[in-house]
C-alpha cells in the first residue's frame, strides 16, 4: 500500500497536460468569477500560475546526478 502519491510520475502527467491543466484552472477561475466567489477564484489562478512557473519539467536524472557528484 502506497502512503501517498508518487511525485515523479505526477510530474510527467503534469507535464503532458500542461496546457488543458491550466485551461481547466482558468475556466473554474472565471466561473468562480462570475459567482461572485473572488477568494476562490484567485486560489485557482495562484494554483495555475505556479503550474506554469513550475513548467510542467522534471529534472533529468543524470542532471541530478551531475549536480550531486559537483557537491
Amino acid at each position: 500500500m502506497r502512503a501517498g502519491p508518487n511525485p515523479a510520475a505526477v510530474g510527467v502527467v503534469a507535464a503532458e497536460h500542461m496546457g488543458p491543466i491550466l485551461y481547466a484552472l482558468e475556466l473554474c477561475a472565471v466561473s468562480m468569477d462570475e459567482a461572485g466567489r473572488r477568494e476562490d477564484s484567485a486560489y485557482y489562478r495562484a494554483l495555475a500560475s505556479k503550474l506554469a512557473e513550475a513548467g510542467g519539467t522534471l529534472r533529468d536524472a543524470a542532471d541530478e546526478g551531475a549536480a550531486s557528484s559537483a557537491t
